[in-house]
Formats: structure tokens, sequence, C-alpha cells
């Protein structure tokens, strides 16, 4: 398990923070997904996400603004150190508990 969330790796061992090949685009169908614009919309308080939103009018507007791009880019960051912390926490707890009824 990683001494700190800045160096949780991916499954292809990427550090997740680095966003290795990640791109915009894929970005935005991951939180979408994970959180619906809705959602998305109270994290990042953008038009965008808020007005009738869409994937198209979305990538046009975080590729022309910096700083909206930089929050969104966190996000994805931080829900996915979070996915790959709880995911690792489940398999050592299934190990544990497979180790226990082996014993």
């Amino acid at each position: 398990m990683p001494a700190h969330p800045d160096e949780v790796r991916d499954e292809n061992g990427h550090l997740i923070r680095e966003l290795h090949g990640v791109k915009l685009a894929e970005i935005l169908d991951y939180l979408v997904q994970h959180y619906g614009w809705q959602e998305l919309d109270r994290l990042i308080r953008i038009n965008c996400f808020a007005n009738n939103p869409t994937k198209k009018s979305s990538l046009n507007f975080l590729r022309r603004m910096p700083w909206a791009r930089e929050k969104v880019e966190q996000l994805y960051i931080d829900t996915r150190i979070d996915e790959v912390l709880r995911q690792q926490q489940a398999a050592k707890k299934a190990a544990d508990s497979e180790g226990a009824g082996g014993q």
C-alpha cells in the first residue's frame, strides 16, 4: 500500500496524479459516468455542467479555460486515487479473510 496518496498507481503502474496517456475526453467520460452532470455541477461550478450539458460543449470550454480544466483534472485524480485505494483495501480484506479461513 502506498505511503501517500500521491504515490497511488493505476492498473498499468502509472502514477494517477501524472495523468499518463489520459485524454481530456476520457476524463470527462469517467467523471460523467461516476458522478453525472448534476453532481459535477455541484462539485465544480462551471456553466457547461449546469446549463444543457453535453460532452462536446464541455470539452470545448475546458480546452479554452485552463483554470476549469485544472479543476476537472484534479477531481479526476482525487476520484481515481480514492477508487484505487478502495479496491486495494477490498482485495487486502478478501486475502486476509481467505488466509484466516484456511487456517
